[in-house]
C-alpha cells in the first residue's frame, strides 16, 4: 500500500475507528509503543544516562570479572535514539562517550585485541560523520581532539588513522 492509499484509507475511518486502530498498533507492536511513550514523555537526558550506564558496564562490569567491550551495545542505543529522533547533541555525546570509556579502560588495562581498536576507529568515524551531517562538530571539537590525543598518548596501533580523520575536516 502506498502512502497516498494509506492516507485515503485513514480519511475514510471515523474518529473511533482510528482510535481503535492506534490502540491496536500500540498493544501489538513494541516499537510503536516505544515510539509513543517517547513522544509523549521524552525524558531524553534520562534515556541517555541509562544508556551510558549500560555502555559503561560493558567496559567496567559491575558483575563479572572481565569486560565484554561490545561496541554493538552502544550501536544499538545510538541507532534506537536516532530512530526516535532524540536531540543530535545528546546522540553525539553518547557516541563520543563510548570511545572515551573505552579509552579509560585501555588506560587502566592495556588491551591487545586488534579488533577493539578497529571497532573504536569505526565508532569515531561514525560519530564524526554524524556530527558533520548535523552541523554540530564545532561544539564537540575539544572532545574529538582529546580522543585523538589519547590514542596517540596510549600508543594505539591505529592512532595515525584517528589523526587523519581529524585532519580531514576544517575547523
Amino acid at each position: 500500500m502506498s502512502k497516498r492509499e494509506f492516507k485515503k484509507y485513514l480519511n475514510q475511518l471515523t474518529k473511533e475507528q482510528l482510535e481503535d486502530q492506534m490502540v491496536a498498533l500500540y498493544d501489538k507492536f513494541v516499537p510503536v509503543k516505544t515510539y509513543f511513550n517517547f513522544v509523549f514523555n521524552p525524558k531524553e537526558e534520562l534515556l541517555i544516562q541509562e544508556a551510558k550506564v549500560k555502555i559503561a558496564n560493558e567496559f567496567f562490569p559491575i558483575k563479572g570479572k572481565r569486560p565484554k567491550m561490545r561496541r554493538s551495545v552502544a550501536q544499538k542505543y545510538i541507532k534506537h535514539f536516532i530512530s526516535l529522533g532524540v536531540d543530535a547533541f545528546l546522540i553525539a555525546d553518547l557516541m563520543l562517550y563510548t570511545i572515551e570509556i573505552a579509552q579509560k579502560l585501555n588506560s587502566e588495562k592495556v588491551i591487545k585485541q586488534e579488533l577493539f581498536f578497529k571497532s573504536m576507529l569505526s565508532s569515531f568515524e561514525q560519530s564524526i560523520r554524524y556530527m558533520i551531517e548535523k552541523e554540530i562538530l564545532t561544539d564537540f571539537l575539544s572532545r574529538v581532539e582529546a580522543i585523538k590525543d589519547t590514542t596517540i598518548h596510549q600508543n594505539w596501533k591505529n592512532h595515525y588513522e584517528f589523526a587523519a580523520i581529524v585532519e580531514r575536516f576544517d575547523y
